[in-house]
Protein backbone atom coordinates (compact mmCIF):
# COMPACT_ATOMS: atom_id res chain seq x y z
CA UNK A 1 0.00 0.00 0.00
CA UNK A 2 1.14 3.53 -0.78
CA UNK A 3 0.15 6.93 0.56
CA UNK A 4 -0.73 9.68 -1.93
CA UNK A 5 -0.84 13.30 -0.74
CA UNK A 6 -1.71 16.36 -2.83
CA UNK A 7 -2.35 19.96 -1.69
CA UNK A 8 -5.77 21.42 -2.52
CA UNK A 9 -6.24 25.14 -2.92
CA UNK A 10 -9.20 26.67 -1.12
CA UNK A 11 -10.27 28.17 2.18
CA UNK A 12 -13.77 26.78 2.71
CA UNK A 13 -14.59 25.71 6.26
CA UNK A 14 -14.87 22.04 7.14
CA UNK A 15 -18.62 22.46 7.63
CA UNK A 16 -19.13 23.95 4.15
CA UNK A 17 -17.05 21.21 2.52
CA UNK A 18 -18.99 18.55 4.43
CA UNK A 19 -22.29 19.95 3.14
CA UNK A 20 -20.98 19.81 -0.43
CA UNK A 21 -19.78 16.25 0.05
CA UNK A 22 -23.26 15.36 1.29
CA UNK A 23 -24.83 16.91 -1.82
CA UNK A 24 -22.32 15.05 -4.01
CA UNK A 25 -23.11 11.70 -2.36
CA UNK A 26 -26.87 12.22 -2.79
CA UNK A 27 -26.51 13.19 -6.47
CA UNK A 28 -24.40 10.15 -7.25
CA UNK A 29 -26.26 7.66 -5.08
CA UNK A 30 -23.16 7.09 -2.94
CA UNK A 31 -22.94 6.35 0.79
CA UNK A 32 -22.87 9.56 2.85
CA UNK A 33 -19.68 11.34 3.96
CA UNK A 34 -18.19 11.19 7.45
CA UNK A 35 -16.36 13.89 9.36
CA UNK A 36 -13.98 14.60 12.22
CA UNK A 37 -13.74 18.31 13.08
CA UNK A 38 -11.98 20.23 15.83
CA UNK A 39 -8.67 18.77 16.97
CA UNK A 40 -7.94 15.49 15.19
CA UNK A 41 -4.57 14.03 14.19
CA UNK A 42 -2.86 17.39 14.67
CA UNK A 43 -5.20 19.19 12.24
CA UNK A 44 -8.64 20.76 12.25
CA UNK A 45 -10.64 18.37 10.05
CA UNK A 46 -10.63 14.96 8.39
CA UNK A 47 -13.50 14.42 5.93
CA UNK A 48 -14.33 11.15 4.19
CA UNK A 49 -16.08 12.01 0.88
CA UNK A 50 -18.14 8.80 0.99
CA UNK A 51 -17.96 5.79 3.27
CA UNK A 52 -20.18 2.76 3.78
CA UNK A 53 -20.44 2.45 7.58
CA UNK A 54 -21.98 -0.85 8.68
CA UNK A 55 -22.75 -2.49 11.98
CA UNK A 56 -20.30 -5.11 13.23
CA UNK A 57 -20.79 -7.95 15.69
CA UNK A 58 -19.90 -7.10 19.26
CA UNK A 59 -17.19 -9.78 19.16
CA UNK A 60 -15.50 -7.94 16.26
CA UNK A 61 -16.07 -4.37 17.45
CA UNK A 62 -12.49 -3.94 18.70
CA UNK A 63 -10.78 -6.45 16.40
CA UNK A 64 -11.93 -4.59 13.28
CA UNK A 65 -9.34 -1.91 14.05
CA UNK A 66 -6.54 -4.49 13.90
CA UNK A 67 -7.31 -5.09 10.21
CA UNK A 68 -4.93 -2.51 8.75
CA UNK A 69 -2.90 -2.70 5.51
CA UNK A 70 0.87 -2.56 5.61
CA UNK A 71 2.14 0.79 4.35
CA UNK A 72 5.29 1.26 2.28
CA UNK A 73 8.23 3.39 3.35
CA UNK A 74 6.85 6.19 1.20
CA UNK A 75 4.55 7.25 4.03
CA UNK A 76 7.64 8.46 5.95
CA UNK A 77 8.01 11.39 3.52
CA UNK A 78 4.38 12.51 3.90
CA UNK A 79 3.52 15.91 5.39
CA UNK A 80 3.24 15.96 9.17
CA UNK A 81 -0.25 14.92 10.24
CA UNK A 82 -1.13 12.96 7.08
CA UNK A 83 -3.99 10.51 7.62
CA UNK A 84 -4.65 8.92 4.21
CA UNK A 85 -7.64 6.84 5.30
CA UNK A 86 -8.62 4.07 7.67
CA UNK A 87 -11.56 2.80 9.71
CA UNK A 88 -14.07 5.46 10.74
CA UNK A 89 -17.05 4.78 12.96
CA UNK A 90 -18.05 4.24 16.57
CA UNK A 91 -18.18 1.91 19.56
CA UNK A 92 -21.43 2.20 21.50
CA UNK A 93 -21.58 2.02 25.28
CA UNK A 94 -24.18 -0.69 24.67
CA UNK A 95 -21.32 -3.11 24.06
CA UNK A 96 -20.88 -3.22 27.85
CA UNK A 97 -24.57 -3.79 28.67
CA UNK A 98 -24.74 -6.81 31.01
CA UNK A 99 -28.10 -7.79 29.48
CA UNK A 100 -30.65 -5.76 31.39
CA UNK A 101 -31.94 -3.83 28.38
CA UNK A 102 -33.34 -5.27 25.12
CA UNK A 103 -30.76 -5.69 22.37
CA UNK A 104 -32.92 -4.19 19.60
CA UNK A 105 -31.41 -0.68 19.77
CA UNK A 106 -32.10 1.87 17.07
CA UNK A 107 -28.49 1.95 15.89
CA UNK A 108 -25.92 -0.87 15.76
CA UNK A 109 -23.93 -1.23 18.96
CA UNK A 110 -20.76 -0.74 16.93
CA UNK A 111 -20.23 0.33 13.32
CA UNK A 112 -17.16 0.87 11.14
CA UNK A 113 -16.47 1.76 7.53
CA UNK A 114 -13.21 1.66 5.58
CA UNK A 115 -12.27 4.81 3.68
CA UNK A 116 -9.26 4.97 1.36
CA UNK A 117 -9.34 8.72 0.61
CA UNK A 118 -9.91 11.81 2.72
CA UNK A 119 -9.80 15.58 2.63
CA UNK A 120 -7.71 16.88 5.53
CA UNK A 121 -7.34 20.44 6.82
CA UNK A 122 -4.09 21.07 8.66
CA UNK A 123 -3.57 23.50 11.59
CA UNK A 124 -2.66 26.33 9.20
CA UNK A 125 -5.88 25.99 7.19
CA UNK A 126 -4.28 24.22 4.21
CA UNK A 127 -6.43 21.50 2.65
CA UNK A 128 -4.93 18.21 1.44
CA UNK A 129 -6.29 15.34 -0.62
CA UNK A 130 -4.91 12.07 0.74
CA UNK A 131 -5.41 8.45 -0.31
CA UNK A 132 -4.02 5.02 0.46
CA UNK A 133 -3.97 2.29 -2.17
CA UNK A 134 -1.96 0.73 -4.97
CA UNK A 135 -2.91 3.14 -7.78
CA UNK A 136 -2.66 6.93 -7.85
CA UNK A 137 -6.09 8.65 -7.74
CA UNK A 138 -7.34 10.04 -11.04
CA UNK A 139 -6.93 13.68 -12.02
CA UNK A 140 -10.72 13.89 -12.46
CA UNK A 141 -11.30 12.95 -8.82
CA UNK A 142 -8.67 15.41 -7.60
CA UNK A 143 -10.24 18.21 -9.66
CA UNK A 144 -13.77 17.34 -8.49
CA UNK A 145 -12.91 17.31 -4.79
CA UNK A 146 -10.67 20.35 -5.19
CA UNK A 147 -13.62 22.28 -6.57
CA UNK A 148 -15.60 21.57 -3.39
CA UNK A 149 -12.85 23.12 -1.28
CA UNK A 150 -12.21 26.13 -3.49
CA UNK A 151 -15.83 27.18 -4.13
CA UNK A 152 -17.01 30.24 -2.21
CA UNK A 153 -19.36 29.42 0.69
CA UNK A 154 -23.02 29.99 -0.04
CA UNK A 155 -25.42 31.35 2.61
CA UNK A 156 -27.31 28.53 4.30
CA UNK A 157 -30.17 28.66 6.76
CA UNK A 158 -30.68 25.70 9.09
CA UNK A 159 -33.65 23.77 7.71
CA UNK A 160 -35.15 21.51 10.31
CA UNK A 161 -37.88 21.34 12.90
CA UNK A 162 -37.74 19.62 16.27
CA UNK A 163 -39.76 19.08 19.40
CA UNK A 164 -41.49 18.74 21.76
CA UNK A 165 -38.85 17.33 24.09
CA UNK A 166 -39.49 14.10 25.92
CA UNK A 167 -37.05 14.52 28.76
CA UNK A 168 -36.11 12.30 31.66
CA UNK A 169 -38.15 12.61 34.82
CA UNK A 170 -36.26 14.77 37.30
CA UNK A 171 -37.51 12.55 40.12
CA UNK A 172 -36.16 9.45 38.39
CA UNK A 173 -32.73 11.01 37.99
CA UNK A 174 -32.63 12.11 41.62
CA UNK A 175 -33.67 8.60 42.68
CA UNK A 176 -30.83 7.10 40.65
CA UNK A 177 -28.37 9.55 42.22
CA UNK A 178 -29.57 8.68 45.72
CA UNK A 179 -29.23 4.98 44.86
CA UNK A 180 -25.67 5.59 43.72
CA UNK A 181 -24.84 7.44 46.96
CA UNK A 182 -26.22 4.46 48.90
CA UNK A 183 -23.95 2.09 46.95
CA UNK A 184 -20.98 4.32 47.80
CA UNK A 185 -21.95 4.36 51.48
CA UNK A 186 -22.21 0.56 51.42
CA UNK A 187 -18.64 0.34 50.12
CA UNK A 188 -19.63 -1.11 46.74
CA UNK A 189 -18.04 1.69 44.68
CA UNK A 190 -16.19 4.97 45.14
CA UNK A 191 -18.13 6.83 42.42
CA UNK A 192 -20.21 6.28 39.29
CA UNK A 193 -21.49 8.29 36.38
CA UNK A 194 -25.32 8.51 36.35
CA UNK A 195 -27.04 9.57 33.14
CA UNK A 196 -30.50 10.30 31.73
CA UNK A 197 -31.74 10.52 28.14
CA UNK A 198 -33.68 13.16 26.19
CA UNK A 199 -35.53 12.51 22.93
CA UNK A 200 -37.52 14.61 20.48
CA UNK A 201 -38.98 14.37 16.99
CA UNK A 202 -36.64 15.72 14.31
CA UNK A 203 -37.54 16.57 10.72
CA UNK A 204 -34.40 17.45 8.78
CA UNK A 205 -30.92 16.37 7.73
CA UNK A 206 -28.69 15.17 10.60
CA UNK A 207 -25.62 16.15 8.55
CA UNK A 208 -26.82 19.75 8.54
CA UNK A 209 -27.50 19.55 12.27
CA UNK A 210 -23.91 18.42 12.82
CA UNK A 211 -22.48 21.10 10.51
CA UNK A 212 -24.31 23.88 12.35
CA UNK A 213 -23.38 22.48 15.77
CA UNK A 214 -19.73 22.05 14.84
CA UNK A 215 -19.49 25.61 13.54
CA UNK A 216 -21.43 27.12 16.45
CA UNK A 217 -19.73 25.38 19.37
CA UNK A 218 -16.32 24.50 17.94
CA UNK A 219 -16.04 21.26 19.96
CA UNK A 220 -12.56 19.79 20.10
CA UNK A 221 -13.62 16.24 19.22
CA UNK A 222 -16.66 16.50 16.95
CA UNK A 223 -17.46 13.54 14.69
CA UNK A 224 -20.20 12.55 12.22
CA UNK A 225 -20.93 9.09 10.81
CA UNK A 226 -24.09 7.80 9.15
CA UNK A 227 -25.55 4.68 7.57
CA UNK A 228 -28.91 3.39 6.38
CA UNK A 229 -30.24 3.11 9.95
CA UNK A 230 -29.42 6.63 11.08
CA UNK A 231 -26.59 8.94 12.06
CA UNK A 232 -24.37 9.88 14.99
CA UNK A 233 -23.53 13.59 15.34
CA UNK A 234 -21.07 13.89 18.20
CA UNK A 235 -20.17 17.37 19.47
CA UNK A 236 -17.84 16.03 22.11
CA UNK A 237 -15.12 18.04 23.86
CA UNK A 238 -13.36 14.97 25.26
CA UNK A 239 -10.54 12.71 24.05
CA UNK A 240 -10.94 9.07 25.05
CA UNK A 241 -7.81 7.67 23.44
CA UNK A 242 -5.14 8.69 20.98
CA UNK A 243 -2.46 6.26 19.91
CA UNK A 244 0.51 7.40 17.86
CA UNK A 245 3.23 4.81 17.65
CA UNK A 246 3.94 3.62 21.18
CA UNK A 247 2.41 6.65 22.94
CA UNK A 248 -1.21 6.52 24.17
CA UNK A 249 -3.01 9.50 25.71
CA UNK A 250 -6.38 9.98 27.40
CA UNK A 251 -7.83 13.30 28.60
CA UNK A 252 -10.67 12.61 31.04
CA UNK A 253 -13.14 15.40 31.81
CA UNK A 254 -14.74 15.35 35.23
CA UNK A 255 -16.07 18.39 37.08
CA UNK A 256 -18.56 20.87 35.62
CA UNK A 257 -20.05 24.24 36.48
CA UNK A 258 -22.11 26.70 34.40
CA UNK A 259 -20.18 29.25 32.33
CA UNK A 260 -21.96 32.61 32.27
CA UNK A 261 -19.73 34.20 29.63
CA UNK A 262 -16.15 34.47 28.30
CA UNK A 263 -14.95 36.33 31.41
CA UNK A 264 -16.75 34.18 33.97
CA UNK A 265 -13.66 33.74 36.15
CA UNK A 266 -15.66 33.43 39.38
CA UNK A 267 -17.28 30.13 38.42
CA UNK A 268 -13.96 28.87 37.08
CA UNK A 269 -12.34 29.55 40.43
CA UNK A 270 -15.23 27.88 42.29
CA UNK A 271 -14.79 24.77 40.14
CA UNK A 272 -11.07 24.70 40.84
CA UNK A 273 -11.80 24.87 44.60
CA UNK A 274 -14.71 22.38 44.62
CA UNK A 275 -13.85 19.43 46.85
CA UNK A 276 -16.45 17.26 45.16
CA UNK A 277 -15.37 18.03 41.58
CA UNK A 278 -11.67 17.71 42.33
CA UNK A 279 -12.23 14.34 44.03
CA UNK A 280 -14.35 13.19 41.09
CA UNK A 281 -11.62 14.09 38.59
CA UNK A 282 -8.75 12.59 40.58
CA UNK A 283 -10.58 9.28 41.01
CA UNK A 284 -11.21 9.05 37.27
CA UNK A 285 -7.57 9.90 36.54
CA UNK A 286 -6.54 7.07 38.84
CA UNK A 287 -8.85 4.71 36.98
CA UNK A 288 -7.54 5.80 33.57
CA UNK A 289 -4.02 5.22 34.88
CA UNK A 290 -5.06 1.77 36.06
CA UNK A 291 -6.70 0.92 32.71
CA UNK A 292 -3.65 1.98 30.70
CA UNK A 293 -1.32 0.41 33.23
CA UNK A 294 -2.72 -2.99 32.33
CA UNK A 295 -1.03 -2.88 28.91
CA UNK A 296 1.66 -0.18 29.32
CA UNK A 297 5.35 -0.82 29.74
CA UNK A 298 6.32 -0.90 33.42
CA UNK A 299 6.73 2.57 34.91
CA UNK A 300 5.54 4.30 31.71
CA UNK A 301 2.22 5.79 32.88
CA UNK A 302 2.31 9.49 33.77
CA UNK A 303 -0.08 12.41 34.33
CA UNK A 304 1.25 15.43 32.39
CA UNK A 305 -1.82 17.57 33.25
CA UNK A 306 -4.05 17.44 36.33
CA UNK A 307 -7.17 19.49 37.15
CA UNK A 308 -6.84 22.08 34.39
CA UNK A 309 -9.92 24.35 34.17
CA UNK A 310 -11.04 24.72 30.53
CA UNK A 311 -13.92 26.66 28.91
CA UNK A 312 -16.46 24.73 26.82
CA UNK A 313 -19.88 25.70 25.39
CA UNK A 314 -22.01 26.76 28.34
CA UNK A 315 -19.76 25.17 30.98
CA UNK A 316 -16.37 25.07 32.65
CA UNK A 317 -14.73 21.63 32.91
CA UNK A 318 -11.87 20.15 34.91
CA UNK A 319 -9.61 18.32 32.43
CA UNK A 320 -6.63 16.08 33.09
CA UNK A 321 -4.34 14.01 30.87
CA UNK A 322 -2.92 10.52 31.29
CA UNK A 323 -0.04 9.35 29.09
CA UNK A 324 1.24 5.81 28.64
CA UNK A 325 3.86 4.06 26.56
CA UNK A 326 2.93 0.67 25.13
CA UNK A 327 4.79 -1.78 22.95
CA UNK A 328 4.00 -1.15 19.29
CA UNK A 329 3.21 -4.85 18.86
CA UNK A 330 0.17 -4.46 21.18
CA UNK A 331 -2.88 -4.52 18.85
CA UNK A 332 -5.60 -1.90 19.02
CA UNK A 333 -8.10 -4.52 20.16
CA UNK A 334 -6.04 -5.24 23.28
CA UNK A 335 -5.77 -1.52 24.03
CA UNK A 336 -9.55 -1.11 23.75
CA UNK A 337 -10.26 -4.25 25.74
CA UNK A 338 -8.25 -2.74 28.60
CA UNK A 339 -9.80 0.73 28.49
CA UNK A 340 -13.34 0.67 27.02
CA UNK A 341 -15.75 2.12 27.99
CA UNK A 342 -14.07 5.42 28.86
CA UNK A 343 -13.21 5.90 32.52
CA UNK A 344 -14.95 9.28 32.79
CA UNK A 345 -18.40 7.84 31.97
CA UNK A 346 -18.25 4.76 34.18
CA UNK A 347 -16.97 4.80 37.76
CA UNK A 348 -14.54 3.25 40.20
CA UNK A 349 -13.93 0.39 40.42
CA UNK A 350 -15.05 0.06 36.81
CA UNK A 351 -16.51 -3.46 36.69
CA UNK A 352 -18.72 -2.97 39.75
CA UNK A 353 -19.63 0.56 38.66
CA UNK A 354 -20.92 -0.79 35.34
CA UNK A 355 -23.19 -3.17 37.25
CA UNK A 356 -24.45 -0.39 39.52
CA UNK A 357 -25.12 1.89 36.54
CA UNK A 358 -27.13 -0.82 34.78
CA UNK A 359 -29.23 -1.30 37.91
CA UNK A 360 -29.96 2.39 38.48
CA UNK A 361 -30.53 3.87 35.01
CA UNK A 362 -33.90 3.43 33.35
CA UNK A 363 -32.83 3.47 29.68
CA UNK A 364 -29.94 2.02 27.66
CA UNK A 365 -27.21 4.51 26.76
CA UNK A 366 -26.70 3.03 23.24
CA UNK A 367 -23.98 5.01 21.40
CA UNK A 368 -23.87 7.70 24.11
CA UNK A 369 -20.86 7.28 26.43
CA UNK A 370 -19.11 5.10 23.87
CA UNK A 371 -16.52 6.44 21.43
CA UNK A 372 -16.43 7.85 17.88
CA UNK A 373 -13.34 8.32 15.74
CA UNK A 374 -10.83 6.82 13.35
CA UNK A 375 -8.03 4.25 13.15
CA UNK A 376 -5.54 4.95 10.36
CA UNK A 377 -2.58 2.79 9.26
CA UNK A 378 -0.73 6.06 8.62
CA UNK A 379 -1.70 8.33 11.54
CA UNK A 380 -2.72 6.01 14.37
CA UNK A 381 -5.93 5.94 16.41
CA UNK A 382 -8.00 8.78 17.84
CA UNK A 383 -11.38 8.30 19.55
CA UNK A 384 -13.56 10.75 21.41
CA UNK A 385 -15.84 10.12 24.38
CA UNK A 386 -19.34 10.13 22.89
CA UNK A 387 -20.85 12.81 25.12
CA UNK A 388 -22.78 15.83 23.75
CA UNK A 389 -23.75 13.27 21.12
CA UNK A 390 -26.96 13.27 19.06
CA UNK A 391 -28.25 9.93 17.76
CA UNK A 392 -30.70 10.15 14.86
CA UNK A 393 -32.99 7.30 13.76
CA UNK A 394 -36.38 7.20 12.08
CA UNK A 395 -37.30 10.83 12.66
CA UNK A 396 -36.14 10.99 16.28
CA UNK A 397 -33.06 12.52 17.91
CA UNK A 398 -31.85 11.19 21.25
CA UNK A 399 -29.04 12.31 23.51
CA UNK A 400 -27.88 11.70 27.04
CA UNK A 401 -26.50 13.84 29.84
CA UNK A 402 -25.13 12.95 33.22
CA UNK A 403 -22.43 13.45 35.80
CA UNK A 404 -20.15 11.74 38.27
CA UNK A 405 -21.63 10.92 41.67
CA UNK A 406 -19.50 10.87 44.80
CA UNK A 407 -20.31 10.44 48.50
CA UNK A 408 -21.13 14.14 48.95
CA UNK A 409 -23.18 14.61 45.77
CA UNK A 410 -26.51 16.43 46.09
CA UNK A 411 -29.31 14.93 43.93
CA UNK A 412 -30.82 18.32 43.09
CA UNK A 413 -27.47 19.82 42.07
CA UNK A 414 -26.75 16.75 39.94
CA UNK A 415 -30.07 17.23 38.16
CA UNK A 416 -29.26 20.90 37.54
CA UNK A 417 -25.89 19.85 36.10
CA UNK A 418 -27.75 17.62 33.64
CA UNK A 419 -29.89 20.56 32.55
CA UNK A 420 -26.78 22.75 32.16
CA UNK A 421 -25.18 20.14 29.90
CA UNK A 422 -28.38 19.61 27.90
CA UNK A 423 -28.99 23.34 27.30
CA UNK A 424 -26.54 23.85 24.36
CA UNK A 425 -27.91 20.82 22.51
CA UNK A 426 -31.54 21.84 23.07
CA UNK A 427 -30.64 25.34 21.90
CA UNK A 428 -29.05 23.89 18.75
CA UNK A 429 -32.10 21.80 17.96
CA UNK A 430 -34.20 24.96 18.22
CA UNK A 431 -31.73 26.90 16.01
CA UNK A 432 -34.38 28.38 13.73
Amino acid sequence: MRLFVRPVEGTASAEHVLRRLGDRARRRGLPPPAALTGDWFGGSAVLAPSVRVAGVDAAKAFATLDDQPQMSARQASAPAGAVGGGWIGYLGYGLTDPGRFPTGSSLPQAAWGWVDRVLRRDPDGQWWFEAIGTAEPSRELLDELGALVSAAPSPQEPAWSAGPVAGPESGQHRKAVRGCIDEIAAGEIFQANICSRFSLPFDGDPLELFAVGSARFGPARAAYVANERGAVASLSPELFLSRHGHVVRSSPIKGTTPRRGPEDDDNAQLLRESTKDVAENVMIVDMARNDLGRIAETGRVTTPRLLEVQPHPGVWHLVSEVRAEVAERVPNSVLLDATFPPASVTGAPKVRALEVIAGLESEPREVYCGAVGMASPVAGVELNVAIRTLEYTRGTVRFGVGGGITADSDPEREWQECLTKAAPLLSLLDAR
